[in-house]
Formats: C-alpha cells, structure tokens, sequence
C-alpha cells in the first residue's frame, strides 16, 4: 500500500520522508477533492480572464510571431531579473529570491506529485510492484536544494514585508492599495514559513529517544532549516516542562493541525490567483511574450475610416494587450517613481491611469454602467492628467513587466481630440501646422531664412544631390536661440567638406509630438508630404538636428500604411506604397554623423581645445527612445571639456518637460522640470557649483532649459549650449580653418 511504502523513511531505514503523515485515508481523500476543486476554480479563473481580453479589439501588429523566441527571450528577461535590478537593487535581490524560491518551491511539490500519483501508480501496473523515485540520494539532493531555496524566498518575503510595512516605501502605496496587496506577501510568507514549521514537527515526530534524550534520523540534516527548526521545537517543548518523549508525542499530535493549516492556505492561494494580484505570475510573463521591442518609439496608427474606433469611447476599444497591460501590473510604483510629470507636482501618476481603466473595465464588466473614460472633468481619466504626460517613456523604462504605457496614454489623447478637450495653446499649434505647415504658424518661405547669416549657400536638395539630406526642424528654424544652434551644425557640415542639403521650404513640421497629443490624421498628411519630399531628393542618408523628427523618420514613417489613404481628398500626398520599411534609407541624428567625422579626423580637432566644466542630459527621444548614449559625450570630450555625469543620466535621464506637448501646453506644477534638472546639474553633480556649461543635444531641450534658467533664478550659475555650439568654438580655438567658414565678426555661438 501507498502507506506503507510512505511510511518506509520512518519504519524501513529507507532515505526518504513520509508524505501523508499522521494523515487519515479519509484525509487524503478530502485533500484530492479540495485540490480538484482548487485546481477547477484556478483554471476557470484563467480562462474567464483571457476570453475577456478577447473582447478587445485586435493589435495593431503580430504580437504572437515567432513564439517559441518570444518565450525563451521572456524567460530570459523575467529570470534574469533585469528589470527589477535597474534603480533599484534591494528591491532586485528581494524579488530574484521570492521568484526562485518560488519556483523552486512549486516545482518541488510538482515533483512529489508525479512520484505518489503517476510513478507508483505505473511502476504498480507494469511491473506488479509499487515503486519510488523520492528515495537515497535523489531524496538528499531533493531536500538541501528545498530547504536552501526556501530560505531565499521567506528571506525575499521578510524583505518585501519589511519594506511595505515598516519603512513603508512610497511607491508601494497609492490611490490602488488594497487587501490583495497583503494577502500576496502574507499568503506567501505564512506558506514558507508554515512549511519550515511543518519540516520541524516531522523531523521531531519521526525522532526516537535514547539514553533519556531526542535523536533526530541523521540523514535529515540536509534538511537544515528544519532540522534547526525541530531544534527549537524541542527545546520549547522541553522548556515548558515536557520530557523527551512528550515532546516528540507533541509533535505528532501538533502535525495533522498544522499540515492541514498549510494544505488549506495553499488551496485558497491558488484558488484566488486569477481572481487578485497573484495573477501578475502568468499575466506578466504573458506581457513580457507579447511585448513590443519598439514600444512608445513607435505608435499604432489609424485606419483612413473615419467611423473606425479609434480612441476611447467605450473600454472595448482598447486592444486585448492594452487589457493584458493592466493586468500584467504589479502596483509596484517604479514608473510613478521616475516619471517627471509626477515628481513636478502636476496631475500624472502612470501606475493609477492603468489601474483606474483596469478598475474602471471590471466595473463595467459586473455592473454594465458607462462613463466617459477621459474628458475635462467626470471621466475616469481627467484631460488634465492626460495633459501631464511628457512622453518622455521614463515610466515603461523602468516596468519591470513591459507594461506600454504610451499605447494606452495616446488611445486617451486621440479620444480627447476627437471630443475637442484640448486647450487652446495645442489647439493654435494644431491650426498652424495645418495652415502653414510649422508650429509657429510662420511662413513657409521664411522656413530657411536662419541661414542668410551664414558666409556660405546652403545647398538646395530639390535641385542637387547630396550625401545628407538634413532635416532642420522646426525649432532651428524658427526660434532665434535655437536658429544659433542650425548655424552653428552648418559650419560644422560645411567645415568637414561633406555634401548637404536642406529641403527650404519643401521642410514642414516631423508631426512627432503632435502624434503623441491625439493628432494623428494630422500627423500621417506631414509624414505624407515629407516621404513625397524625399523621393523627389537624391540623397544618401537623413541627417536631423532634433531627436524628435529623428524618432518618428527612423520608427514611424516606416510603418505608416501610406496605401490606406491613397483616395483619401484630404491627404496631399500621392504614395501607394510604404517608405524605408526595409531600412534602405539612414536616418541619424547630427551627433551620429558628426561623431564619425570626428574619428576621421575632418575637423582637426585634438581633444585640448577647451577646458570647460560641462554636464551633459539625454535627450528622450534620443536616449530612452533610441539607445544613442555614446555619441554625443564623445563630441563633448572631444573638444576638451571635462565632461561630469549628473546622477540620472542616460536610460534614467530626467526629460526637460517639453515632450507630449509640454512646449505648447501650460501646467499648474509645483517646479518645473527643467528647474529640477538645472538645480541637480548644480548641486548633486561631482562636480557641483564648478559646472559652467549644461549641454543638450535637442531643440526642445535648449528651449526649455533656457526658460528654466530664467524661471528658476540659474542665469548667473549656468549656461545653457548646445553639442554644436562647443565644437564650433573647439574648431576655432585650433586654429583659422573653420573661421573662414563662420560668421563674419560674430561672438561664438557657446558665448551668445
């Protein structure tokens, strides 16, 4: 019998643990009827969940492709831990050791499982004798491993606990902190510790008495925490007036209690799975498959149907991933932590805007009342926190489940765009890109006037062939600090001998932002003329100043479906097919371009020209978006300068606050982002009040960092350049070969 064959650990002298002891036939039946309702209650849970993300609507590409990849790359990154180890590595410990240890711990219980109820059912049935894999060395091995990894996940859960409850971390508590939060960490916990309880009440029930003393079976030391735990046991036992006998009788009897006190704390954990937080095991695993590598540098677009859904009328009209998002998070607060728009006081916290439409979705699932989803005031959402957001993507850098919180942030803007709940500034920018083609609602024909102080002629690349077609941008065109920034990347084009040209007038507005505002019939009429622009130019490579028109030449316009809109009236383009999806054509920012240059030596520069003390801050859409770090601080030491890191820099760089619109749009905020990055370009950079240049690489950057000079009272401590503007006054330090290409009895541009 199963019995006897269990008992032989304890009977027999064979190396192994009984399973069911002290347990009643009539008990093991109970247990296999609550694991099948268990199991039952678990199952359908799952599958009511993922039938509901059938109700959305379809992704906008392929998210299953290549599935057996996406998996193994998953199980890489949701292993690894690489996600929560980024900014923070208490928190990257504690969740490695609760997820191996939970890990370990399930497959363990799995393995115990096919040896009683598969192993020794077929061994019975094939060779007439009920045999064990759970014996000798495999059991020794089975145990050390057990234990060791179960202390890793009580420790991990004493962690969590500590940091939840005792030094109360900010960011694990929010408007959506809930009972499902504790019943997690304390479900888990009580289960790892009742299982180390259990261990020892077996270890000191199975034990003999000799000579008046408790010896344990000695084969059970590798089972060292219970085995420590029995220790305890004992002495309590003893202490409280029990003999060694007693003490081991008092354990049998205490072991049918606690055995069934974990058995059901197990059942009800896995039965609320799919039911509660605990769901963020398979939801977010699930999340890291389906995920998109581009995610936030690239956008879903729209169909050319005007009735197609579009934006967020109903919450049927997000995408099952869009769903799946906001069940994949976890409410651990990183994304809130980093964001921006959050730390400045303004009305953005990007973990509650997922789980405010989670919660919003199963309510509409259980009552069947509606509500607008994102309007000015009495939506789920508040125009103004959609406002907020810089599209900086500092929120999906950091989730640790690939969570994509612009898909769903720029679903909200399109539906505010559509319902005209937009201020008046985004509403004016809207009017002058469709007027006149450029943000500043300023004449095309002005569009190239920054160069007639240049003692050169910018090439026309309508009528020439060029190696660069450079994209100056709206910015450079248009603002007079930012017209010093075009000149200066002009001379430097002009001063490498390389073949460049501009498209004059031809050059509208890249429609980035305004894609990520809600404007994306807009934004697909720019992309068509620009794509109808560069067709008609010979040219090799794209070459652009900000590294917004870099982002959406490089990950948008390829995936644009310019065939949709091919009979449409109100799109002035004539293209039937997609542009650069392949990759035919390069698109790079300057500092790519003029980093190369510099390694071949084409401005002459030797590294010793200045000896500024400079910071540098990531662009988004150049870092975040685009993984460009390196380039634009080779620029930098290039020309001498001693270049010092402020302490959030690269991936975790903290945006200027002029994406998503922030240059168009007016917040209530308690300090604005750019004063926040000045002030820790100062005082938290090594080395401090010694900086005297802050230096950007992006228009938008340049922009608001000198409104923040002004606003924040920094005009006396800092000064704000540009890549370009240092390497131009580099070049001119060296010697009288770049003068002669630059304007005649001028200031250098780094002292305008």
């Amino acid at each position: 019998m199963t019995w006897t064959l269990l008992q032989a650990g304890v009977d027999s002298g064979v190396t192994t643990r009984p399973t069911f002891w002290k347990i009643s036939h009539t008990g093991e039946v109970v247990f296999y009827y609550l694991a099948a309702v268990t199991i039952f209650v678990f199952a359908y849970g799952v599958y009511d969940r993922f039938a509901r993300y059938g109700r959305g609507t379809e992704d906008w590409f392929d998210r299953l492709d290549d599935l057996p990849g996406r998996i193994v790359e998953a199980a890489k990154i949701v292993g690894s831990n690489e996600k929560q180890f980024n900014r923070d590595l208490v928190g990257g410990v504690m969740h490695a050791f609760i997820l191996w240890g939970f890990l370990t711990l399930l497959i363990g219980t799995t393995i115990i499982a096919i040896d009683i109820d598969f192993f020794r059912n077929l061994t019975m049935l094939f060779t007439g004798e009920r045999q064990s894999f759970f014996v000798g060395d495999f059991y020794l091995s089975y145990s050390l491993v057990m234990d060791f990894m179960g202390l890793l996940f009580v420790v991990g859960l004493g962690i969590a606990l500590w940091r939840r409850y005792v030094t109360r971390k900010d960011r694990l508590h929010g408007k959506h902190t809930s009972w499902e939060d504790g019943f997690l960490v304390w479900s888990l916990f009580l289960l790892g510790v009742g299982g180390y309880i259990q261990e020892g009440l077996r270890i000191l029930g199975t034990a003999s008495v000799e000579n008046g003393a408790v010896q344990f079976i000695s084969f059970e030391q590798v089972s060292f925490v219970g085995w420590f735990v029995a220790d305890v046991l004992n002495g309590t036992f003893q202490a409280m007036g029990m003999g060694p006998s007693e003490s081991v009788g008092a354990a049998e009897a205490l072991y049918p209690v606690g055995w069934w006190s974990h058995a059901l704390l197990a059942f009800l954990f896995v039965a609320a799975v799919p039911y509660a937080k605990p769901f963020h095991m398979i939801s977010s695993f699930a999340n890291v498959v389906t995920r998109d590598e581009k995610a936030g540098k690239r956008l879903p677009g729209v169909p050319a149907d005007l009735d197609a859904d579009t934006g967020a009328e109903s919450i049927d009209q997000f995408s099952w991933k869009e769903m799946l998002d906001q069940d994949a998070c976890t409410k651990c607060g990183r994304c809130s932590s980093v964001c921006p728009a959050n730390a400045s006081g303004r009305n953005l916290d990007p973990r509650d805007v997922i789980l405010d439409l989670k919660q919003y979705r199963e309510e509409v699932d259980r009552t069947g009342e509606e509500q607008e989803i994102v309007a000015e005031s009495g939506g789920v959402i508040d125009a103004e926190t959609m406002e907020s957001c810089m599209a900086c993507m500092a929120c999906m850098d950091a989730c640790p489940v690939e969570i994509e919180h612009l898909k769903s942030f720029t679903r909200l803007n399109r539906q505010l765009t559509d319902q005209g709940d937009i201020q008046p500034s985004l509403q004016e920018v809207f009017q002058n890109v469709m007027q006149k083609g450029n943000t500043f609602g300023n004449s095309q024909r002005k569009r190239a006037d920054w160069a007639d102080e240049l003692e050169f002629d910018v090439t026309d690349a309508r009528e020439e062939e060029v190696e660069y077609l450079w994209y100056v941008g709206d910015y450079p065109s248009y603002d007079d600090r930012n017209k010093k920034v075009a000149r200066s990347l002009a001379k430097l084009l002009e001063e490498s001998g390389v073949s460049f040209g501009i498209l004059f007038d031809d050059e509208k507005y890249d429609g980035n932002d305004i894609r990520r505002v809600g404007e994306e019939f807009l934004y697909v009429e720019l992309a068509g003329h620009h794509v109808d622009s560069f067709q008609e130019c010979d040219f090799e490579k794209i070459v652009c100043t900000d590294p917004h028109s870099y982002n959406t030449f490089k990950n948008e316009y390829p995936e644009v479906d310019f065939d949709e809109f091919a009979d449409d009236p109100m799109m002035p383009f004539e293209i039937e097919e997609g542009w650069n999806q392949n990759g035919e054509v390069d698109v790079l920012h300057w500092t790519q371009v003029v980093e190369e240059l510099v390694e071949r030596n084409a401005l002459g520069l030797s590294g010793t020209e200045l000896d500024y003390t400079v910071t540098y801050h990531d662009p988004c859409h150049l870092g975040r978006y685009n993984d460009e770090y390196e380039a634009p601080r080779e620029l930098i030491r290039a020309t001498g300068c001693d270049l010092h890191e402020m302490p959030r820099n690269r991936d975790n760089s903290y945006c200027c606050g002029g994406g998503g619109g922030g240059l168009w749009l007016e917040h209530e905020e308690d300090e604005k982002a750019s004063e926040e990055r000045l002030r820790e370009a100062l005082e938290d950079t090594e080395a401090g009040q010694a900086v005297e240049k802050f230096v950007v690489a992006c228009p938008m950057c340049m922009t608001m960092y000198e409104d923040g000079r002004k606003t924040g009272d920094f005009e006396d401590d800092i000064e704000i350049v540009d890549i370009s503007e240092l390497l131009i006054e580099a070049i001119e330090q060296g010697g009288p070969t770049a003068t002669a290409a630059g304007e005649a009895g001028g200031p250098t541009p780094a002292d305008d």
